[in-house]
């Protein structure tokens, strides 16, 4: 054998892919980093080895990723958002970086047990729902359509709460998600931001004769940035997920604790830090309110300075273009108080003249929003905000008082126009309206589903909408098929893939090819067997978390979601209890058997959803023990709803709930995540239902219920629902059960809050909408005799859902609302480009 043909491929142990190279990078990371060797390391010893070698080669693309950016300056997108609900990391970035079976078959060949170290890994629970989880699909597809982004957001030290049931009732217990240490963040101190609160302004004369405003506050902040790496699918960009971490500017004051005030030594540290200890305080006593702006206004500012340091500092460019290399993204309202602090870095730090400013600033703000709900539309009490931000309440003044001269010289004489979009709400006590100061600080405003846009055109910003229609646009939600379909349901995967092929994982609308092999027998027999054994997993899982066995052939009826009245999970209990009032009148009645499974938390301070949690725990200890129901309904409540929680159901659901009343739900994502997975809908025509209807056709999806302007029709008549429950008998049993003590062990007490809310108010028509659903309720316990038909639907579903992928979403913003371009980056260790740096210095 000749020397030269003799071929040695070595690895960086750092960077390598091969399955020697990835063993031992593990086995060194758990020397080096963890300080263990195998015979003392624990589970999450080799969970964070295993972590810290995926991480190493997700750094390589992230430091490349951030000097091209550096290198060519691109406009970046800047996410902000309150909450992010990433869920787990190391599967997900396994799959992105396409060696998730590679890497299973080191961990195996190491002795370990690759699935306990994937559950090993604590949630990073930075988020309440759907909102947070959206803007953690959103990060994956901007990352994997080579969009240069960054989100920002808040490090909260505990994150929403564990929930525990006790008695069926919810306990919050504190999420500690960072006791074990996070291995996929990297801290920032050195560009930390200090952060101004309360105290007052001064006006005062520059040099150049103008007069300015200067803010002397009387406490302040540092925000620390954590930095994790979000790397995209099949791609070499990876962008940043920026968490700001609040700490006090002194932690110790030795002159008080020389003085023996021991307390007041730390209390700086004690009060700076609260401000990113906890997810979402409640916010029903006036303390809880404030720290929830300091809180909004703290990683806003932290972010805005940020982007200016990395735009005039290291890139060296003139304030002035600023909106030209920025776009920020609002998610909701929680950050629209970005509007007055980007106007205020404006004027007061950097001298832009005011109309430049407002310029820079419309033209750099876009505004996203998630809810019709009048009480989530955030306002702040003037006097609140103004002790807080004195700074940018006199801003908001000067904002609105020019705004409304335009309103005025636009619609003359009409005063009740200027009284509904004015920033400060002068009814009553006044409030600055945060919906209208993103709305008009911003040069897009997008709704998150095609009837929410609409209602949101008709109603809530109508105003803004007539005067400024070129503003608004739809964006309809979206969600990543990478953790929802890949990670979650890797059996499925496999199936569609071996038809397919895989580049569905990146253009979803590819699904539609499955359609060709509906009439196929022996894939709609794999189809239903695959279905089933996920089935069988759940199952197990339920029968070792709640010591409830389920039968795996009957329809898994399934409504995780987050708790509140308007998502009606006691529309679904009333139906449960209907099932149940009829076995109990005829025992031997034929029904088709139902697992009814139920997940989410609810608010810490809502009492109602936790009180509706309490009815369905109720509920299932009397039916799961009632000899006569004999296994045909089975109601199951699983606690601890979260990103793990849902990639275990909802790739098991045959029946997804999806019945909020109509008009009331934005979009909503879990809606689209079940379909996906193969499950068909209940629903009702609101939010992306009405979409996802379309998509998978109607004859695929189980209709019932009001529209939304029949609601609106119904309340405005005057909506009395003690008219439905004399009219229907079983409605009024359903009530009458509930009523009686029989789920209550005989307190007639307990319920009655939520009794005499559905009989005397119903504010969401659960009452108007009860016959509807038990109609198609029973449409759905029929079709699901028919398993091969059931099949078909299924298959459609999964098969029909491509324009729900988050990567189509993302197109939508880049090309109509952003106007950026895509930026690929060179993978390592392959030549590049000349606009890509040469190497990693």
């Amino acid at each position: 054998m000749q020397t030269e043909d003799i071929q040695i491929r070595i690895e960086d142990d750092r960077t390598g892919l091969e399955i020697e190279t990835l063993k031992r990078a593990i086995l060194d990371n758990l020397f080096y980093i963890q300080g263990k060797f195998p015979e003392i390391a624990t589970l999450n010893d080799y969970y964070m080895a295993l972590a810290y070698t995926v991480r190493d080669r997700l750094i390589h693309r992230w430091l490349i990723s951030s000097q091209t950016y550096t290198k060519v300056q691109p406009r970046e997108v800047c996410y902000l958002s309150a909450e992010f609900l990433m869920g787990p990391h190391l599967g997900n970035n396994l799959i992105n970086l396409g060696i998730y079976d590679r890497m299973r078959q080191a961990v195996q060949e190491l002795g370990l047990n690759f699935e306990a170290l994937l559950e090993q890994e604590e949630e990073p629970g930075l988020g309440n729902g759907g909102l947070g989880r959206l803007a953690a699909c959103y990060l994956d597809s901007m990352a994997t359509l080579d969009i240069p982004s960054v989100g920002y957001g808040i490090r909260y030290e505990f994150g929403i709460f564990d929930q525990d049931i006790h008695d069926g009732w919810q306990v919050e217990i504190t999420d500690k998600w960072l006791k074990n240490g996070n291995p996929w963040e990297i801290a920032r101190p050195e560009w930390a931001f200090e952060v101004k609160f309360g105290g007052r302004t001064e006006r005062y004369t520059d040099e150049k004769g103008r007069s300015r405003v200067k803010w002397i506050p009387d406490r302040m902040v540092q925000g620390v940035p954590y930095d994790t790496p979000i790397l995209g699918y099949e791609t070499s960009s990876t962008n940043t997920l920026r968490l700001w971490s609040a700490q006090a500017v002194e932690s110790f004051d030795f002159r008080a604790f020389n003085a023996g005030d021991y307390y007041g030594a730390v209390g700086n540290k004690v009060f700076s830090e609260n401000l990113s200890k906890v997810l979402y305080p409640n916010d029903e006593q006036i303390q809880g309110k404030q720290l929830r702006l300091e809180q909004q206004y703290f990683f806003v500012s932290c972010s805005l300075q940020d982007m200016i340091r990395t735009h005039c500092d290291r890139r060296g460019l003139p304030i002035s273009i600023f909106h030209e290399k920025f776009t920020v993204q609002l998610n909701d309202t929680h950050p629209a108080i970005a509007v007055a602090e980007l106007m205020r870095l404006l004027l007061d730090e950097h001298g832009i003249e005011w109309d430049q400013a407002w310029h820079i600033t419309q033209s750099t703000m876009a505004y996203t929003n998630h809810t019709l709900l009048p009480e989530a539309l955030e306002r702040w009490a003037v006097g609140l905000f103004g002790s807080l931000l004195p700074r940018h309440l006199e801003i908001i003044y000067e904002i609105n008082g020019r705004f409304l001269n335009e309103v005025r010289l636009r619609y003359p004489k009409d005063d009740e126009r200027i009284r509904r979009m004015s920033i400060i709400d002068e009814s009553g006590d006044r409030y600055v309206r945060m919906a209208n100061l993103a709305t008009l600080g911003s040069y897009s405003i997008n709704g998150v589903a095609e009837l929410h846009t609409q209602l949101l055109k008709q109603d809530v910003l109508h105003d803004f909408a007539e005067m400024y229609p070129e503003r608004f646009n739809n964006k309809t939600n979206g969600v990543t098929p990478r953790r929802f379909m890949v990670l979650s349901n890797p059996r499925l995967t496999k199936l569609i893939t071996s038809k397919i092929g895989d580049h569905w994982i990146r253009n979803l609308q590819e699904l539609r090819q499955l359609e060709s092999f509906v009439e196929d027998l022996e894939f709609r027999s794999e189809w239903r067997q695959i279905k089933l054994a996920i089935k069988r997993d759940l199952a197990n899982y339920i029968q070792e978390q709640n010591g409830i066995e389920v039968n795996v052939d009957s329809i898994f009826d399934i409504q995780a979601k987050r708790f509140h009245e308007y998502k009606r999970q006691h529309l679904n209990v009333l139906h449960i209890i209907t099932l149940y009032n009829r076995l109990k009148a005829n025992p031997n009645l034929d029904i088709t058997p139902r697992t009814f499974i139920f997940g989410g938390k609810a608010a810490p301070g809502y009492q109602m959803a936790k009180l509706i949690i309490k009815l369905i725990n109720s509920v299932a200890d009397v039916v799961n023990s009632d000899p006569d129901v004999r296994d045909r309904i089975k109601v199951v409540f699983l606690k601890d709803y979260n990103v793990k929680f849902a990639q275990r159901v909802y790739p098991a659901a045959d029946l997804s709930e999806q019945i909020s009343t109509a008009g009331k739900e934005a979009s909503g994502t879990g809606n689209m995540k079940f379909s996906m997975n193969g499950a068909l809908t209940i629903g009702t025509l609101d939010g992306a239902n009405i979409e996802i209807r379309e998509e998978v056709g109607a004859e695929n999806f189980f209709l019932f219920g009001l529209t939304a302007s029949k609601v609106s029709q119904i309340k405005a008549k005057g909506y009395d629902p003690m008219q439905y429950y004399i009219a229907n008998s079983e409605l009024k049993a359903a009530i009458d059960r509930i009523n009686s003590g029989f789920f209550s062990k005989g307190d007639t007490a307990l319920f009655k809050p939520l009794v005499g809310s559905l009989m005397y108010q119903d504010p969401y028509l659960l009452f108007a909408d009860y016959q509807s659903y038990i109609d198609v309720q029973t449409q759905v316990g029929e079709a699901y005799r028919d398993q091969d038909h059931w099949t078909r639907m299924s298959i459609l579903n999964t098969a029909r859902m491509g324009k729900f992928s988050s990567d189509r979403s993302i197109r939508e913003y880049v090309k109509e609302v952003w106007k950026i371009d895509p930026l690929k980056i060179c993978p390592p260790n392959e030549p590049c480009s000349i606009h890509c740096p040469d190497t990693l210095m």
